[in-house]
């Protein structure tokens, strides 16, 4: 089988090796497992050094088709992408028609126009990652909104599964509750059981962007220790916001409260989960957000907006904080659950539902939709 992948992810290549972001590469190294050729259609950054967030896909014969990146956020910017799309179609055309399997990354630019050129190969089996919010009473942008609705469509999108996060009312035939994973069978461990009576440790990973409220997670935690709570949270991750970030906390005293790791590596995160009492990550919109999935692995408790499929991970409380967007109000219900909830029966829940979703799970999952 000739698999193809057709992303906006950006890649980089060293000593023959593809590289591109860890946790979309581990999963799709699942995917190449039960394949014979790859082409990738996608960006290719130029003398771009690695990062410890960058890992090689796995396959011996792979091939990536380089297309230019593309952004519509000025005038400029859509003037020059305009003038992309006709040479980054055709790469995808002529890629579909080589392919015997097409596997679309949305929401993205890049995923937007493989949404269009798949109805043009109706007899083709396609699958669809959508990696975002599938809420359909969400805000969400125009082309977000868009590709939902041409993938969801079973009369122009054909032989499609739209890998889905959550499950949704009204969904057509194309459309499959999906989940993804970042651990093994081997990965689980016996949670250690955590005391929440003492200094409460929070963390926050992720990419420091608007979008995931990093300094919502700074405020939250400085009006709990305002509040007389030993507190302190550490970041894991960087990001364009990190600046801002750091001037406030040196602003408003908080460099004994707030550390910044910034990126780790994998184990390393791994075994601040299995010590951390929370995960904070008050986002604007997500998908599936791993942060919060693996966090739950290990029994570190989420505290979360109720966004996309985040109250159904959370069983509506029964595993996680769900607060609002008001950081008053969250203060309110954190010190409440701190209070009143038994946090070690949360800390377990968590844990229990999490390990259910394994990368042997989501493995065998996807050897299925492969041959489907």
């Amino acid at each position: 089988m000739n698999f193809l992948i057709i992303s906006h992810v950006l890649h980089k290549k060293q000593k023959n090796k593809l590289f591109a972001y860890a946790p979309y590469v581990r999963e799709m190294n699942l995917w190449l497992k039960h394949v014979d050729s790859v082409t990738i259609v996608s960006p290719l950054a130029k003398n771009e050094e690695l990062t410890p967030i960058d890992i090689p896909y796995q396959h011996e014969n792979i091939n990536i088709n380089t297309i230019p990146q593309i952004q519509f956020t000025s005038i400029k910017t859509l003037m020059v992408s305009l003038f992309k799309l006709p040479t980054i179609l055709y790469a995808i055309f002529k890629a579909c028609k080589r392919a015997d399997h097409i596997h679309l990354r949305c929401p993205g630019n890049i995923g937007l126009l493989g949404c269009i050129v798949q109805i043009c190969f109706p007899k083709k089996i396609k699958t669809a990652k959508y990696a975002g919010n599938w809420d359909p009473k969400s805000k969400q942008p125009l082309s977000y909104r868009f590709q939902k609705w041409l993938l969801s469509n079973s009369f122009l999108t054909k032989n499609m599964h739209v890998l889905v996060y959550g499950h949704w009312e009204n969904k057509t035939k194309n459309v499959k509750p999906f989940f993804t994973a970042s651990f093994s069978e081997k990965d689980r461990v016996k949670i250690e059981k955590r005391e929440y009576n003492n200094r409460l440790h929070f963390v926050f990973i992720g990419t420091l962007v608007k979008g995931k409220r990093p300094l919502f997670a700074i405020k939250l935690v400085e009006q709990l220790k305002k509040e007389g709570k030993n507190v302190f949270l550490e970041f894991y991750g960087e990001g364009p916001l990190k600046k801002e970030l750091n001037d406030y906390v040196i602003k408003n005293g908080l460099g004994n409260v707030v550390e910044f790791k910034g990126n780790q590596d994998a184990s390393i995160v791994k075994e601040i989960l299995k010590k951390a009492h929370f995960l904070i990550l008050a986002s604007k919109s997500e998908g599936w957000p791993k942060a919060i999935a693996e966090a739950m692995f290990f029994g570190t408790i989420p505290i979360a907006t109720k966004v996309s499929c985040v109250p159904f991970m959370l069983d509506y409380g029964k595993r996680g904080i769900l607060i609002e967007h008001n950081l008053e109000s969250a203060v309110k219900k954190i010190l409440e659950s701190l209070k009143n909830y038994d946090l070690k029966l949360m800390s377990i829940l968590a844990s229990n539902w999490s390990q259910n979703y394994t990368l042997d799970v989501f493995e065998t999952e996807v050897a299925k939709l492969l041959n489907s």
